[in-house]
């Protein structure tokens, strides 16, 4: 979607995490890095240990301090492309 189109974006045109959800991040840092190469980039048991996106999700809602690392790598992937 273009960004002058889309209305999350002219709402907080400072803040490329606006309206994106935890779950679409993970989806796009699975993508691009696969289970295997995310665990290694953020050492964390659920992506490490049968990963899904649905126990991801579970414990990154619940541990801040891995969210945060989440949405980092998220914005460094982004900033890239």
């Amino acid at each position: 979607m273009n960004k002058e189109n889309d209305p999350q974006k002219s709402e907080q045109p400072n803040n490329p995490m606006h309206g994106v959800k935890l779950a679409t991040i993970l989806e796009v840092l699975v993508e691009e890095y696969g289970w295997e190469r995310l665990a290694l980039k953020i050492n964390i048991n659920c992506f490490k240990s049968d990963p899904s996106i649905k126990s991801s999700l579970k414990f990154l809602r619940k541990t801040q301090w891995a969210r945060d690392k989440v949405e980092r790598l998220y914005l460094d992937l982004i900033m890239k492309m």
